[in-house]
C-alpha cells in the first residue's frame, strides 16, 4: 500500500491519501480525541502523541498536528497507523454510525435562499476545500448573514478569514443578492 501526503493551506495540516475510499459519501470531522469514539481509524491516528485533529473526505485524511509535534517526528507514524488500519480490515467508521446531513437544516421564509446558499456550496466551494483537505458546510442564515462550519485542514488555517471573505462571501453575494455577509461558526 502506498500513501501520498500532499500540504496544505493550513501548515499545521496534512493531508494523506491511501490511495482506496475512506467514506463512501460525505465528510467527518473529529476535532478532538473524544470524538472518535465511532471511528477505529480515527482513534488509531489519535493514539499517536502530537496529533491535534483527524477529518475524513472521500478519499483522503487530514490530520492536524498539535502545535509542538513536528512533521518530520510523526508523519512515518501516521503513515503507520493509516497502513496498519486499512490492512486489518477494520471498517473505518462502525457500521451502526450514521453520518448526519452535510448541511444544518433550515426552514422558515428564507427557505429558497438557503437551499441557493447549500446549492453553491455544494457545487463551487466543497469540491475547492476538499482539494485543500478540508469541508465547510452551511450552519444557518439569518437577515442576510450566513455562518459556515470550517473543518478539516480549513479549521485554524491562517488563509480560511481571507478564503471565506474573498471567495465564498463574494461567491454568495454575486448569485444571492439577500446574502450581506459570511462568518465562521466555532465547531
Amino acid at each position: 500500500m502506498f500513501i501520498q501526503t500532499e500540504s496544505t493551506p493550513n501548515p499545521a495540516t496534512l493531508k494523506f491519501l491511501p490511495g482506496q475510499q475512506v467514506l463512501e459519501t460525505g465528510t467527518m470531522d473529529f476535532p478532538a480525541e473524544e470524538a472518535a469514539a465511532q471511528s477505529p481509524l480515527a482513534t488509531r491516528i489519535f493514539s499517536l502523541d502530537g496529533v491535534a485533529g483527524v477529518f475524513f473526505g472521500q478519499d483522503f485524511i487530514t490530520v492536524t498536528k498539535a502545535e509542538e509535534a513536528e512533521w518530520d517526528h510523526i508523519r512515518p507514524a501516521i503513515l503507520g497507523a493509516i497502513m496498519d488500519h486499512f490492512q486489518s480490515g477494520d471498517p473505518v467508521v462502525m457500521p451502526d454510525h450514521t453520518m448526519g446531513p452535510a448541511h444544518a437544516e433550515h426552514s422558515g421564509p428564507d427557505s429558497d435562499v438557503v437551499e441557493q446558499i447549500k446549492d453553491l456550496l455544494d457545487t463551487r466551494v466543497r469540491p475547492a476545500v476538499a482539494q485543500d483537505g478540508g469541508d465547510i458546510t452551511f450552519q444557518s442564515y439569518d437577515d442576510g448573514i450566513v455562518y459556515l462550519h470550517m473543518q478539516g485542514a480549513c479549521a485554524g488555517c491562517p488563509s480560511s478569514m481571507l478564503t471565506l471573505k474573498m471567495g465564498i462571501e463574494n461567491l454568495l453575494r454575486h448569485y444571492i443578492p439577500e446574502v450581506s455577509e459570511v462568518r465562521p461558526v466555532a465547531p
